[in-house]
């Protein structure tokens, strides 16, 4: 299972993020769509405006949710 991270820098929700699936051991990638060519618009074809935006397989969603992360474990 591999999970995406689109993120930016100094993103508190995002930071948020990271914490909490580093607190389950769970590897992830983090995309910063600030240096990442084509990262902005990967997000905005999803149909976010909001970051975090994590995507693991087919299911994604934005923002800080403690509750979609703990499922992963």
């Amino acid at each position: 299972m591999e999970i995406q991270i689109y993120s930016k820098p100094a993103c508190v929700q995002c930071t948020a993020t990271y914490r909490a699936l580093d607190k389950q051991g769970l590897e992830y990638t983090v995309i910063d769509i600030t240096a990442e060519s084509g990262a902005q618009e990967e997000v905005e074809a999803l149909g976010y405006r909001q970051l975090p935006v994590v995507v693991v397989g087919e299911e994604h969603w934005s923002g800080f949710r403690p509750d979609r992360l703990q499922a992963l474990a």
